[in-house]
């Protein structure tokens, strides 16, 4: 009996053996493949390590405007540890980094995630990257590793309070590496560079370890840009701004520098501005602060426009600047239906064309237009052709992130009335960019070429080559046209004072626009009452145009409301005084000897 029974318990041992073993055997032949790639995967993490960011510099190549500083990343691997233990590792977490709200959320989701690679945090500074060494070496925390990695500053101070310098030019780099705005977006490619990734090892108490076979991919270094910006002139500028804008108690104010012959922007600004080093909290609070008026906002831009109803009159042939207008005090269009009438509600009677131009006469510029064809539908299209062949209703091409196209009517899709052609004669029923003002009075101004605004010089060390212009006008043309413009500022005498500067040959035109606020009147629209758009554009030279300056007071407060008079602290044209004598001395740009220039 006891043979049999010992028997019987040899046969279970057997059976239980051979089971044992062929389920041994089906996990390590059949499986092991499978169990030994998902070893593999919780063991093994992916790490992409940031190459060093491009360095953005002004146009000398000296003045550092945007950089990088070596912060620690915070990583975690939750899929290491027990529930309790994730818990427990991101309440220390949060009291070490003392976050609270949102915040403290955040981590504490991705730390109770299963996870085998979360970031947690970014930019730690060394003495917080200290005291999570210290609690790792002590156990009380775990599954963590800290790594380096690049965080963008930018080190200048801008001209108002609480902003870098050329904020909305440059933009910023958010948590991911990633340019947002401006040249660090455009440019995002050429700056970033690619990343080294690697695979590495993590050990059972969590830390990461990686050895140079482990590379995947060793990525390559971010190239430097040098832009086009002069830093002092830059901040000079908006220093000319913030006075503007408080003085006017304005909404906005903003400026570009440009040379009419490369297309070089030497300044470019708008305040209110931002600190980019402080990015996030502006997001959090006022997102529209990113946005840049020069390139990413339009309006309507009133009577400097009236010159590219001068430069459709004069290529068409139906005046020349010394041709009599009848400026009478209204105009009546579409059979008594509609009315245009000039600023002070008066008329100067019999004057040149170019003096229409320079007393900015809505009436005169209007009966300009009417020649321009033998109906009203032929002469729109000539306008309308005229503002598409000075770049208006679609983008200059500028390499800075958010630009748009601008809004025109054309008279093709839905036909012009007369008070339509009228009202385009002067700048209203258009909106149009700063920098599209910019762009078309350099073509004006330098031989008749539409040339490409840039910003940015070199790439490392190729030197960028602008494209070549497009031919908008005769040089006979453009000849003329600098002649109005000087007139303009020679002729009238409130903006003699305000504009001319002794020795430099000086041109422009100024332009003041009413604002519609369709939100008035129960939400059926209206103009705002004394709140109003100026505008100026011109030039500065020795015996020729070298400098086209472009400014916009937005919703600037008038202080003096008379008819045909809205004054301010700080006008427009002399604004434009103040950028373009700064843009002289700080670029030195030589004085004429020429009696012409002095004038």
């Amino acid at each position: 009996d006891s043979r049999a029974r010992l028997l019987l318990v040899l046969a279970g041992f057997i059976v239980i053996a051979t089971a044992i073993t062929g389920r041994l055997a089906f996990w390590q032949v059949v499986r092991g493949d499978e169990l030994a790639a998902m070893a593999v995967a919780q063991t093994t993490v992916r790490i992409e390590e940031s190459s060093q960011r491009g360095t953005i510099y002004d146009r000398t190549g000296t003045v550092v405007l945007a950089s990088t500083v070596v912060r620690s990343r915070l990583a975690g691997s939750p899929a290491q540890l027990s529930r309790e233990r994730r818990q427990d590792v991101a309440d220390r977490l949060v009291a070490i980094l003392g976050l609270e709200g949102p915040a403290a959320e955040s981590l504490i989701a991705k730390m109770k995630s299963a996870e085998n690679y979360v970031v947690l945090a970014r930019g730690l500074d060394a003495a917080t990257s200290g005291r999570i060494r210290e609690r790792l070496a002590d156990g009380s925390l775990a599954a963590l590793s800290l790594e380096e990695e690049a965080e963008r500053v930018y080190p200048q101070v801008g001209g108002g309070p609480g902003t870098m310098l050329a904020a909305h030019l440059l933009g910023f780099v958010n948590s991911a590496g990633e340019g947002q705005y401006g040249v660090e977006q455009v440019y995002q490619a050429a700056l970033a560079g690619k990343p080294k990734v690697l695979l590495a090892r993590r050990t059972m108490t969590g830390e990461v370890v990686a050895d140079d076979g482990d590379v995947v991919d060793g990525g390559s270094a971010g190239m430097d840009v040098t832009l086009t910006i002069d830093a002092s002139l830059q901040l000079a500028i908006e220093e000319e701004l913030l006075a503007a804008f408080v003085a006017d108690r304005a909404r906005s104010v903003s400026a570009v520098v440009m040379d009419p012959f490369t297309g070089e922007i030497y300044a470019q600004a708008t305040y209110p501005s931002y600190d980019a080093n402080d990015y996030q909290q502006i997001a959090m609070t006022d997102k529209s602060r990113f946005i840049d008026p020069i390139v990413s906002a339009v309006y309507e831009p009133g009577s400097v426009f009236k010159m590219f109803t001068a430069i459709a009159a004069l290529k068409k042939g139906v005046v020349k600047p010394t041709s009599i207008i009848n400026d009478s005090a209204v105009l009546v269009l579409d059979d008594g239906r509609n009315r245009v009438r000039n600023a002070d509600l008066k008329g100067k009677g019999k004057i040149t064309f170019e003096d229409v131009i320079a007393y900015s006469r809505n009436v005169g510029a209007a009966k300009v237009a009417m020649r321009l064809g033998k109906s009203t539908t032929a002469a729109a299209k000539v306008l309308f052709s005229t503002w598409e062949k000075m770049g208006f209703g679609r983008p200059t091409g500028i390499d800075l992130a958010g630009e748009v196209s601008g809004l025109l009517n054309d008279p093709a899709k839905r036909t012009w009335r007369e008070i339509d052609l009228a009202n385009g004669a002067f700048g209203q029923g258009v909106a149009v960019t700063p920098i599209q003002l910019a762009r078309a009075y350099a073509a004006m101004v330098n031989g008749g070429l539409l040339i490409g605004p840039h910003v940015v010089r070199a790439i490392g060390s190729r030197e960028m080559e602008p494209a070549a212009g497009e031919r908008v006008m005769t040089a006979q043309l453009s000849a003329s046209m600098v002649t109005m413009l000087n007139h303009v500022v020679t002729e009238v005498d409130f903006l003699r004072p305000g504009t001319l500067a002794e020795g430099y040959y000086v041109g422009g035109k100024t332009g003041t626009a009413q604002i519609w606020d369709p939100t008035l009147r129960d939400g059926r629209g209206d103009w705002k009452q004394n709140i109003f758009n100026y505008s100026f554009v011109g030039f500065i030279g020795d015996d020729k145009p070298r400098l086209v300056v472009a400014v916009r007071i937005n919703e600037g407060t008038p202080t003096v409301v008379k008819q045909g008079s809205l004054e301010m602290p700080v006008m427009s044209f002399e604004l434009f005084r103040r950028i373009a004598t700064d843009a002289i001395k700080i670029l030195d740009l030589p004085p004429s000897t020429s009696v012409t220039a002095s004038r």
